[in-house]
């Protein structure tokens, strides 16, 4: 994802877009290319991220527009009131890019986790949040990005992950991606886990069981005509992100569907426990002990087709 941010960025500032670029002492080895083709544009500010996200601001506000780059628990928690009142409330031109999702950075221990930074956002008005699940739509959610002005919040991973996408594609905010078509269960799923999903999906398969997986990519605004059509259409949803329990994609999509009106609705949420990492390692083995593990995705669909079951039975 990494590599697909950076290339796509240098791609449109070689466009003649008056793009910056300012880091908080990262991208070593990454930004080179974008450095050395843009020396006036790229700004390391060192490690002052509350500072970086104001001059984000003063440069947009003067009629660019800035992306700015670090680990998400620095560019996030670190900055919540620059982010609030320098870049939301003036509703300026910046593209707040956090890497490091969930446990990507796992073995750093919980200074380094990103788990809680989509409910922080969540609440802050004029703020879109993108959360790609690999590199094809994670260039598709950058050229969104830089087609908006306004603020934006794109989440990535690290580096190296697999692609779900086969091609290029394009992104909207509030849309999603349909990654394999299923009429009995929906699982909804954002970032990295996309995988891990899939080949739940690939096992179920094997029992008769046929899951619709959809990237939401678009947190906020979140696509509600996918939600409520997947639930007119399959047995139940089920939400799967690296991140929170509390306030990410799950808790977004249950408003949907609280606020739908609709009638014998089953619902599972699977995110990482509302507790701190007690373990050390690296990042899918704390998936595994979060809950998150191929085998638990699975129980936990098989989990809401028997209570839709029971449901339909009328023991319910």
């Amino acid at each position: 994802m990494r590599d697909a941010f950076i290339n796509g960025l240098a791609a449109h500032a070689k466009k003649g877009r008056d793009i910056y670029l300012l880091t908080g002492d990262l991208g070593f080895s990454v930004f080179e290319d974008f450095r050395n083709s843009f020396p006036h544009r790229f700004i390391n500010v060192g490690i002052a991220e509350a500072n970086m996200m104001g001059i984000a601001a003063g440069i947009a506000l003067s009629g660019n527009t800035a992306v700015t780059y670090s680990i998400i628990p620095f560019t996030v928690a670190r900055c919540l009131e620059q982010i609030k009142v320098d870049v939301c409330y003036q509703n300026a031109d910046v593209k707040i890019v956090g890497v490091g999702a969930g446990y990507a950075y796992g073995s750093l221990g919980i200074t380094h986790h990103a788990t809680e930074d989509i409910s922080i956002l969540r609440g802050f008005p004029n703020l879109r949040i993108l959360a790609p699940c690999d590199p094809v739509e994670t260039s598709a959610c950058l050229d969104l990005a830089l087609r908006d002005k306004g603020p934006c919040y794109i989440r990535l991973g690290k580096n190296r992950e697999e692609r779900a996408h086969k091609k290029a594609l394009k992104a909207k905010f509030g849309g999603s991606h349909t990654l394999k078509k299923g009429k009995d269960i929906t699982v909804l799923v954002s970032g990295y886990v996309v995988q891990r999903v899939l080949e739940a999906s690939r096992v179920l398969s094997g029992l008769n069981i046929e899951c619709r997986v959809i990237s939401m990519y678009s947190i906020k605004p979140i696509d509600k005509a996918v939600i409520l059509k997947s639930f007119s259409e399959t047995q139940a949803i089920v939400t799967v992100e690296e991140h929170g329990i509390i306030g990410g994609l799950g808790t977004a999509a249950g408003e949907v569907l609280a606020e739908s009106g609709l009638n014998n609705i089953v619902f599972k949420r699977l995110g990482i426990p509302d507790k701190f990492c007690e373990k050390t390692g690296d990042r899918n083995y704390l998936l595994d002990k979060a809950g998150l593990s191929v085998t638990r995705i699975k129980e936990a669909i098989v989990e809401c087709i028997n209570r839709k079951r029971t449901i339909n039975e009328g023991r319910l």
